[in-house]
C-alpha cells in the first residue's frame, strides 16, 4: 500500500516530509534511541554533521504514536523502523544507511563531502590470532571487525562481501566494511582467556567512554558535596512506581536540550531499571562530548536491592 493522502495520518505525514530537509521516523528519540537500528542511524547522520536540533530536521517517535507507527509503513510501502527521508525522497532503514554513508550516496544527498575509505590498520597480537584460529573458520571464512557508529564492536567468522577490505593484521587476515574502516584504522587486537577476559580492543579513534558506576559508589557521591547530575530515562509511568533518589531528573527532550549547554566535563550518571535504556542514553552524551559519563550498573533494581530496601522493585 502507498501514500494515501486522503488518510489524515498519511496527510500528517506527508506535511511532516515536505517541510523538513531531513526527517527520521524511529523509536525513541535522538537522546534517547529505543532500538539498536535507530541508534545505528542516529549515529550515521550524526557523523554526517546532521543537527537533530536544527528546524529543518524532524524526528519522529513512533513507540509515542501508534497511528504514525502503523500509517508510515504504509506511507512509504517499507516494513520497518527507523525509516529516513532526505529532501522530501525515502532513503531507507538503518542498513541502507549504512551502505549508503560507506559509497558516499547519502553524503551526496546532505550536500556532505565524501572522501572514499582506505584499507585500515590493524594489529593482532599472537594470542588474538590464536583465538581467531580456534574459532574455526571454514575455506573462504575470515574474522570480521565491524566498527560502528557510538564505536559499537563486533567480531565473528563471516565471508568476504563487496566492497570489504581484507587487511593484514600481521599473521591474520580481518574483514572490515567500508563503513568501519575510518573508526577502525590503528587498532589493536589482543585476547586474554579464561574468566573474565576474551577480546580487548584498543582503538586510539575511540572517544570518551560510558564509565559504569556501582550503586554504593553512587550512593557515595549523592551524600557528598559536589553530587552528579542524576538522569532518569524511564518513562514517566515508571517514575510513578519507583523513585530512585530525589535529586533524580526525568530525561525529557527538553532536560536534553539544556544538558548540551553544559560545560562537556559535566558529571552525569543515567539510570533506568537495570541498565540497559540509560546505557545508550550515556553512549549519546558521549558521542556529543561529554567527558565524565556513568551509566549505574543494575539500575534502580539494584539501587533497591543494595542500598535502600524502600524503593520498590517491579
Amino acid at each position: 500500500m502507498a501514500a494515501n493522502l486522503a488518510h489524515p495520518v498519511h496527510a500528517r505525514i506527508h506535511q511532516l516530509v515536505q517541510s523538513h530537509r531531513v526527517v527520521l521516523f524511529m523509536k525513541g528519540s535522538p537522546e534517547m534511541p529505543q532500538c539498536g537500528f535507530s541508534a545505528t542511524a542516529v549515529g550515521e547522520l550524526e557523523a554526517l554533521g546532521v543537527d537533530f536540533g536544527a528546524d529543518d530536521v524532524a524526528t519522529v517517535d513512533v513507540l509515542a504514536d501508534w497511528d504514525v507507527r502503523n500509517a508510515i509503513k504504509e506511507y512509504s510501502d517499507w516494513p520497518t523502523i527507523p525509516q529516513l527521508y532526505v529532501k522530501q525522497e525515502f532513503v531507507g532503514g538503518s542498513d541502507i544507511i549504512k551502505q549508503m554513508v560507506a559509497t558516499g550516496e547519502l553524503h551526496g544527498l546532505l550536500g556532505v563531502p565524501f572522501e572514499a575509505p582506505k584499507p585500515p590498520t590493524l594489529r593482532a597480537t599472537e594470542a588474538m590470532q590464536a583465538a581467531i584460529a580456534a574459532a574455526g573458520a571454514g575455506p573462504g571464512e575470515y574474522a570480521r571487525l565491524v566498527v560502528g557508529p557510538g564505536f559499537r564492536y563486533q567480531l565473528a567468522i563471516d565471508r568476504q562481501n563487496p566492497g570489504d577490505f581484507l587487511v593484514d593484521a600481521g599473521g591474520v587476515k580481518i574483514l572490515v566494511d567500508a563503513g568501519s574502516a575510518r573508526r577502525a584504522d590503528g587498532i589493536s587486537l589482543d585476547f586474554r582467556p579464561g574468566d573474565g577476559g576474551g577480546v580487548i580492543i584498543d582503538n586510539p579513534n575511540e572517544p570518551a567512554k560510558v564509565r559504569p558506576m556501582d550503586v554504593r559508589q553512587l550512593k557515595q557521591l549523592l551524600d557528598g558535596p559536589t553530587p552528579p547530575r542524576l538522569l532518569d530515562v524511564r518513562t514517566p509511568e515508571e517514575r510513578a512506581i519507583a523513585m530512585l533518589h530525589p535529586s533524580a531528573e526525568l530525561l525529557t527532550p527538553e532536560l536534553a536540550a539544556e544538558l548540551e549547554a553544559l560545560p562537556r566535563s559535566t558529571p552525569l550518571v543515567f539510570h533506568c531499571h537495570h541498565g540497559g535504556r540509560s546505557q545508550r542514553a550515556a553512549e549519546h552524551f558521549v558521542g556529543r562530548g561529554f567527558t565524565q559519563v556513568h551509566n549505574l550498573t543494575g539500575g534502580i533494581d539494584a539501587w533497591s536491592l543494595f542500598v535502600d530496601s524502600g524503593v520498590p522493585r517491579y
